[in-house]
């Protein structure tokens, strides 16, 4: 996907979300961190679970997140497999970079 679509293809995605977090697939991602564990027998299990309880905390915060951060963290995730994790930990950072002071 071209950079110059991203931004706008998650402006969609939050806007057709009712505001809310969208909606993911994360099954492929799941699917193809299960198939490189070997020592975990339930590694989808594991991750669908790691995926639910990031979905879980991206409800509870999505409107708390700036909504350029929201834009700007969804666009470059759509991009191949997307998943809860890396959307929260995209807008964790984002929000723990404005609370940093600005360089004089």
């Amino acid at each position: 996907m071209a950079p110059f679509l991203a931004v706008p293809l998650a402006l969609h995605l939050i806007a057709s979300s009712n505001g809310g977090v969208p909606t993911l697939d994360v099954r492929p991602s799941c699917r193809a961190a299960a198939i490189t564990e070997v020592t975990t027998k339930d590694a989808m299990q594991s991750c669908m679970a790691d995926e639910q309880n990031a979905h879980d905390q991206l409800d509870r915060q999505w409107t708390k997140f700036n909504s350029m951060d929201r834009a700007s963290c969804l666009g470059p995730i759509m991009e191949f497999e997307p998943t809860y994790t890396e959307l929260l930990t995209c807008l964790e950072m984002a929000t723990d970079t404005r609370k940093m002071p600005e360089e004089p």
